[in-house]
């Protein structure tokens, strides 16, 4: 028997393998779908929120034109939302979770942007109890995932000399079937890096726990669960937030039963890739993750993990002034500058083979 010899080609959501053997010539067709992250950076409203410090969000510090701004934003949040993954699927992430979101209303508004409008996205959210005000979600296309529940899960951390409470953002669990199969999202906003690294790991050691928590749960229902722990960790994948408390791995071939895969570390520490960057240097800070069940290659009879990416897109890019080659963020130095947000989205694609 000849050698098997594999060609790809990409049709709308279809990717069609086929296979060739003296006897006959079969062709495998698989379905492809994106699951993604994206920091929206500040999507707030123009109205002011008595029961939050929203007043520090960049477009209420704005004397004039917040409307038009507002308007503006929620543009440019729509576009890349539409385009994250398209260029493989012809669609945009039939799941994405966000962070930075100051309420369901926001949220409303980009899906209703006409470039999203037909895709008929659902929203799911949580007020949280951030101080500022912001809030993580997960859209999804109703055509292509279901809901089955859904809950958010508070992280409590102190602070080391008062031991008072600090709010932070809670993690949001999604459980749903994604064109049939069960998978579960927890969509994550760690706690920021403010006041250093090393002074505020505990913090983010502390949102960990709390992920981990979450992750473990489902996997004593189901051990084989399909479970993407995805997020602005305020992280690299080499932290321990990330390689000590989760314990992810960055080798599919490494993997235990109930282990994490992550994508993004090798391309952090081998191709030097980073969503977000500061003094010049680059971080990782926007990840995806999975278990096991979603890496296996040796059945594509439900959705397996394909590839991941960043999205860093030359529009997406600074192109001048002190922070060239920075992800072209929507507010600096006091105003708006038309850009988009501060993180580059990150994305992984899923195929599943399409049975005729």
């Amino acid at each position: 028997m000849r050698p098997i010899h594999y060609s790809l080609a990409i049709v709308c959501f279809l990717m069609t393998f086929s296979v060739f053997s003296q006897e006959e010539k079969k062709e495998k067709r698989f379905k492809i779908h994106t699951v993604a992250f994206y920091n929206l950076e500040n999507l707030f409203d123009t109205i002011n929120d008595t029961t939050k410090f929203d007043e520090a969000s960049p477009i209420m510090e704005m004397n004039a034109n917040r409307e038009e701004v507002y308007v503006k934003k929620v543009k440019n949040m729509a576009r890349v939302i539409a385009e994250i993954g398209a260029d493989m699927t012809g669609n945009s992430p039939a799941v994405i979770g966000v962070c930075e979101v100051e309420n369901r209303q926001v949220l409303v508004d980009v899906v209703n942007d006409p470039l999203l409008l037909s895709k008929d996205y659902g929203i799911i959210h949580y007020d949280s109890p951030d101080a500022r005000g912001i809030d993580v979600a997960l859209l999804y296309q109703k055509a292509l995932f279901k809901p089955v529940s859904h809950g958010s899960y508070e992280v409590k951390i102190y602070d080391a000399k008062t031991r008072k409470r600090k709010q932070t953002r809670d993690q949001l669990l999604v459980s749903g079937e994604l064109d049939g199969d069960l998978i579960h999202v927890i969509v994550n906003h760690w706690p920021s890096r403010s006041g250093g690294e090393a002074r505020s790991r505990p913090n983010r050691v502390a949102a960990a726990k709390v992920t981990k928590h979450i992750k473990d749960s489902l996997m004593v229902i189901d051990p084989y669960a399909k479970i993407f722990i995805m997020g602005d960790l305020n992280d690299d994948p080499t932290n321990e937030s990330v390689k000590g408390v989760l314990n992810a791995k960055s080798s599919k071939e490494d993997l235990d039963l109930k282990d994490i895969y992550n994508p993004y570390e090798e391309m952090f520490t081998k191709k030097g890739l980073g969503t977000t960057a500061y003094r010049d240097a680059w971080s990782l800070f926007d990840q995806i993750m999975m278990t096991k069940e979603l890496t296996k290659k040796d059945d594509y009879s439900s959705f397996r993990f394909y590839r991941a990416g960043i999205y860093n897109k030359q529009y997406l890019t600074n192109k001048k002034g002190r922070w060239k080659g920075y992800p072209f963020r929507s507010f600096a130095d006091g105003s708006f500058s038309n850009g988009f947000s501060d993180h580059f989205p990150v994305y992984v694609h899923l195929i599943k083979e399409v049975v005729e």
